[in-house]
């Protein structure tokens, strides 16, 4: 998931949120009236908001728990409010936005942060089923035979229905050394179970090499974590003083990470200034995010290899050198992560984290649910598959030569 963190994005629609959570609890919006007025500071002074809702319900329901529920007393009043502010966020039936308690929430953060414990796959809704964006590289899921696209059915005796994504990654997760077993459906509707002993993930940023016998870089991207602009810029130093005159960027199973560090790579391949990707409802107030350079790559021949597995920054990466410098994409059409979440500490440790745009490449096309489609199309058989033969690799290398 492409992430951007901080009290200061977007932050009306935060505050929206959060008085209207604490109008629940503070009492100050109790009644039967169904029409309340929120004044909101905005960038242009106070703004009014209408809140169409009857929340004297809320304070029923309340007092109904406090009054018949059979074990009352071992009702905690702070698990009722988090309780309540998570079904708030539920109703907005988005997979990607989720209120987190205050250990669910630093969990959150420890895991973009690039080491975590767990068995190392980025997970999403496709379809409306829990599914497996990407295996990373060198983790329990990999080792697993784990792959993009395989869908989660049950995770060890629980049925995955209904179930969000932050739901599952808090069952899946744990200590390393305890084990989770997976109930997969593979595209061919086949069912296994997969048992995976959980590890400490340690995301892994990036590699590099000259191809045998050419003149190509090939540049594979495991996650856009925080560290990878920094990584990448070392690695086109020693790209520069090698013999490669044309780059693959490979982005298989990465499925994604911070915004900026997106922005950050392409601008190596981008003239400054180029959009790198629009942010909104794709109309003409959306945000543009502008390569600001170096511009080192930009006259070089460029191929990209995408799979399903490819989402999010990902996606943002592929659009922009596609759409700007009608880069060879190669592979198979993306996962189609193309909306922005933005995570806020909303105070008492508890944080929202809330879909609030969608992704759009320069040239307009939504990346959301439709993913970035191929140039060169590669379907790959059982044989090649089991042979471990590379044939992305291989026609991405074809498209440059």
């Amino acid at each position: 998931m492409t992430r951007k963190i901080g009290k200061n994005l977007n932050q009306r629609l935060f505050i929206v949120v959060l008085l209207v959570v604490l109008g629940f609890f503070l009492g100050t919006l109790a009644g039967r009236t169904k029409t309340y007025r929120l004044s909101v500071p905005g960038e242009s002074g106070v703004e009014n908001f209408d809140i169409d809702a009857d929340f004297g319900l809320f304070w029923d329901t309340w007092e109904t728990i406090r009054e018949k529920y059979k074990d009352v007393d071992s009702v905690d009043d702070q698990s009722m409010v988090y309780g309540a502010a998570s079904g708030l966020v539920g109703a907005l039936g988005d997979p990607y936005s989720q209120f987190f308690e205050p250990e669910n929430g630093k969990q959150f953060l420890d895991d973009i942060s690039g080491s975590f414990e767990g068995i190392g796959a980025e997970i999403g809704i496709k379809d409306g089923i829990l599914t497996i964006i990407a295996p990373l590289e060198g983790t329990p899921a990999k080792k697993a035979g784990l792959k993009s696209g395989d869908k989660i059915i049950q995770i060890d005796d629980e049925i995955t229905m209904d179930m969000s994504i932050d739901e599952a990654v808090h069952k899946i997760r744990g200590e390393r050394g305890t084990k989770v077993i997976l109930t997969i459906m593979k595209d061919s509707g086949e069912r296994e179970d997969v048992p995976v002993t959980r590890g400490v993930i340690k995301i892994p940023s990036i590699a590099w090499e000259i191809l045998p016998g050419t003149d190509i870089a090939h540049v594979q991207l495991f996650s856009f974590t925080q560290d990878l602009s920094k990584d990448f810029d070392s690695i086109a130093q020693e790209i520069l003083r090698s013999s490669a005159k044309k780059i693959i960027i490979d982005v298989r199973n990465n499925p994604g990470g911070y915004l900026q560090v997106s922005v950050d790579i392409a601008g190596w391949f981008l003239k400054e200034g180029d959009v790198v990707v629009s942010e909104g409802q794709g109309t003409d107030d959306d945000r543009q995010y502008k390569s600001s350079g170096p511009s080192t790559f930009k006259d070089w021949p460029i191929a990209v290899i995408i799979n399903r597995g490819s989402a999010s920054a990902s996606e943002i990466l592929a659009g922009a050198l596609k759409d700007n410098l009608d880069s060879i994409i190669v592979g198979e059409t993306s996962f189609g992560k193309g909306s922005v979440q933005e995570m806020v500490d909303i105070g008492s440790d508890a944080y929202i984290k809330l879909t609030v745009a969608n992704w759009f490449t320069p040239n307009g096309t939504s990346i959301s649910e439709l993913g970035i489609e191929p140039d060169v199309v590669v379907e790959m058989s059982e044989e090649q598959i089991e042979n471990e033969e590379d044939i992305f690799l291989e026609e991405a290398v074809k498209a440059l030569e």
